[in-house]
C-alpha cells in the first residue's frame, strides 16, 4: 500500500526556475552582454539545482512521496488531468540528474560557445530543454508527463538543428523530431487506452487499476497492448531499434548539445518512463519480454556500428545507443532498479566522454575524424586524465562506476524469473565490445 503523499508546495519551483532563465534570455538576450546572459542561465539552473538538493535532503527522512497540486487543468465528465507535481524515489535520481548534469553542462557551453554569434539563443535552449525535461520527471500524470516528452523533442529539434545554416544540421533536427513523432504515437494510443479503461492518467490512480488486474500469461490482454504502445514511445525517445537512426545524426548539433540530451538526459526519458510504469508491464510479461529482446539486440547492434566508425562523437552516439540497449535489457527481466542504476552512472561518464570530445575538437581547429588525431597527451594533460577515468568507468573496470551497474544489470539478466542465459551472454559479448 503506498503512503499518503506529503504536500510540498516548493515542488513547481524546480521546473519553474529554468523556464525564468529561459524566457529573459530568449526576449532580453539579443540586446545583453554574454556575460549577463551566461548569468541568468546559470543562475537559473543553479538555483534550480540546490531547490533540488534541499528537497532531497528533506526527503530521505520521509518514507511518503511529496505531491504538489499546482493547478487544475482538464475536468472533462468523469476524467480530470491536473498540474501536479509528484516526486518519490524514482523521480528524485532523475531531478538530481537532470539538474546537477544540466549545470555542469551549462558551465561547460559558456566556454565552449562564447564567440557564437547566436549565443543568447543557444543559453535559452539550454534552459528550455531543462525545464521540459524536469517535466517530464516530476509529473503527477501520463499527460503532464507527455507535455515534457513533447517538450523536450521541441528543444531538441531547436538544439540539433542549431547551426540551422548548415544542411546537415537542419537535416539532423528534422530527422530526430520525425522520427519520435513515430514513437509517440504508440505513446498516445496508450494514453488512449488508459483512459478508456482506467478513466484516467493519474499514476496512482491506474496503478492501483493495474494492480487489481491479474497477470496477463496467455495472448494479448490490455496491460500488454498498453505495455507495448509504451515500449514504442520509450524506442522512439531512447533511440532503440528500429527508430535509433536519428540519434547519430544528432551529432551535428554543438558538443554540449550532445552531452546533455544524448547522454544524460533526453534519451533516457524512455527508460525512466518504463522504470516509472513498472506495474503496467509486470502484470504484462509478453511486453516485459519484447522490452528485454529489443534492448539486448540494440546493445549487440550498436555496439558492432560503433566499431567502425572514425568520426569522434559518432563512435560516443552508438555507443550511447548500445548503453540504453542495456537499460532496456535490465527493465525488460524486470531489474528496474539496475537499470536506473545504469542510467545514473551512464549519466556522468558519458556526459563526461563528450564533453572531453568537444575539448578534443575545439583543440585541433573543429577536426572529429579520430583517425588524424594522436600524440595530443601532453599538449591537453587535463582531458587526457578525464577522458581516461570515463574511457574505464564507461570499459566496466572496477572500481569506477560502470562496473557496478553493468555487472548488476547481468546478473540480474542471468538470474531474474524473467531473465535468460542469452541475455546474459549477449550482454557480456557487448560489454566487451564497448571497452574494445
Amino acid at each position: 500500500m503506498t503512503p499518503t503523499p506529503t504536500p510540498n508546495p516548493d515542488l513547481w519551483l524546480i521546473p519553474a526556475l529554468p523556464l525564468a532563465g529561459a524566457a529573459i534570455n530568449g526576449f532580453f538576450g539579443r540586446r545583453s552582454s554574454k556575460t549577463a546572459i551566461s548569468t541568468v542561465s546559470l543562475l537559473f539552473c543553479g538555483a534550480a539545482f540546490f531547490l533540488a538538493l534541499w528537497i532531497a535532503l528533506g526527503f530521505s527522512s520521509a518514507a511518503a512521496p511529496y505531491v504538489c497540486d499546482f493547478a487544475h487543468w482538464i475536468r472533462i465528465g468523469g476524467f480530470q488531468a491536473d498540474f501536479s507535481f509528484y516526486l518519490d524515489q524514482l523521480s528524485l535520481v532523475m531531478m538530481l540528474i537532470v539538474t546537477g548534469v544540466g549545470v555542469l553542462i551549462h558551465i561547460y557551453s559558456i566556454g565552449y560557445m562564447w564567440d557564437d554569434d547566436g549565443y543568447y539563443r543557444f543559453m535559452s535552449y539550454m534552459n528550455l530543454f531543462m525545464f521540459f525535461m524536469l517535466m517530464l520527471v516530476l509529473a503527477k500524470n501520463y499527460l503532464m508527463m507527455f507535455i515534457g516528452w513533447e517538450g523536450v523533442g521541441l528543444a531538441s529539434y531547436l538544439l540539433i538543428g542549431y547551426w540551422f545554416t548548415k544542411d546537415s544540421a537542419a537535416s539532423a533536427g528534422k530527422k530526430a523530431f520525425i522520427v519520435n513523432r513515430i514513437g509517440d504515437f504508440g505513446f498516445l494510443i496508450g494514453l488512449f487506452l488508459m483512459i478508456k479503461y482506467f478513466g484516467s492518467l493519474d499514476f496512482t490512480t491506474v496503478f492501483e487499476k493495474v494492480a487489481a488486474r491479474p497477470t496477463e500469461t496467455a495472448g494479448v490482454g490490455l496491460l500488454t497492448s498498453i505495455g507495448l504502445l509504451l515500449m514504442v514511445g520509450a524506442a522512439g525517445k531512447s533511440a532503440q531499434l528500429p527508430l535509433y537512426v536519428w540519434l547519430p545524426d544528432a551529432m551535428e548539433g554543438p558538443t554540449p548539445v550532445s552531452a546533455l540530451i544524448h547522454a544524460a538526459t533526453m534519451v533516457t526519458a524512455g527508460v525512466y518512463m518504463v522504470a516509472r510504469s513498472h506495474m503496467i508491464f509486470e502484470r504484462a510479461p509478453t511486453a516485459l519480454m519484447v522490452v528485454a529482446i529489443v534492448g539486448t539486440l540494440t546493445a549487440l547492434f550498436a555496439a558492432t556500428i560503433g566499431i567502425a566508425q572514425t568520426d569522434i562523437k559518432k563512435v560516443l552516439a552508438y555507443s550511447t545507443i548500445s548503453q540504453l540497449g542495456y537499460m532496456f535489457l535490465a527493465c525488460g527481466v524486470a531489474a528496474f532498479s539496475a537499470g536506473i542504476f545504469h542510467l545514473m552512472t551512464h549519466a556522468f561518464f558519458k556526459g563526461l566522454l563528450f564533453l572531453a570530445a568537444g575539448s578534443v575538437i575545439h583543440g585541433i581547429g573543429g577536426e572529429q575524424d579520430m583517425r588524424k588525431m594522436g600524440g595530443l597527451r601532453e599538449y591537453m594533460p587535463w582531458t587526457f586524465m578525464t577522458m581516461g577515468i570515463a574511457t574505464l568507468a564507461i570499459a566496466g573496470i572496477p572500481p569506477f562506476a560502470g562496473f557496478w551497474s553493468k555487472d548488476e544489470i547481468l546478473w540480474k539478466a542471468y538470474s531474474s524469473q524473467y531473465g535468460s542465459w542469452v541475455y546474459w551472454l549477449i550482454g557480456v559479448i557487448t560489454a566487451f565490445i564497448t571497452s574494445f
